[in-house]
């Protein structure tokens, strides 16, 4: 099972205040141990909203809303991606993450390809192997 980790931004990541350097040591210790473990698969920390855009679709009308955005509440301030055999599992890594100060961290399951039952024809299917093999090479 796969499992995005986000981070939800706050005033501080919004505000563009980066982590000291205690931080970024203690969370790459952490991230060590997840790849030594097998359990990592993606990780990344985002940029504030300020420097950030939302695309809204409604009919064939596009616009385009330009950061920075109010509810921070609602911001990603990073995020991983996992790989376990559980949400119990991604639980347990999560607890031991070098976070404090009220970080609010949401863990959901990505969806697999057989999840989408017989939506997912023979040739959705084959398309999504190929495209997951090419990704792959790209590595």
């Amino acid at each position: 099972m796969r499992f995005m980790v986000i981070v939800k931004a706050n005033k501080d990541s919004e505000a563009g205040v980066l982590p000291s350097k205690e931080i970024l040591t203690e969370m790459g210790k952490f991230n060590e141990e997840l790849v030594k473990a097998g359990v990592m698969l993606a990780a990344e920390g985002l940029q504030a909203s300020s420097k950030g855009a939302r695309v809204k679709f409604s009919g064939k009308n596009r616009t385009v809303i330009d950061g920075p955005f109010a509810e921070t509440k609602e911001l990603i301030a990073g995020f991983w991606l996992w790989k376990v055999k559980s949400k119990e599992e991604a639980i347990e890594w999560l607890k031991r993450a070098p976070f404090d100060g009220g970080t609010e961290v949401e863990i959901r399951q990505v969806f697999e390809t057989e999840d989408f039952g017989p939506a997912a024809t023979p040739e959705f299917r084959e398309q999504e192997a190929r495209l997951r093999t090419r990704l792959a090479g790209k590595k």
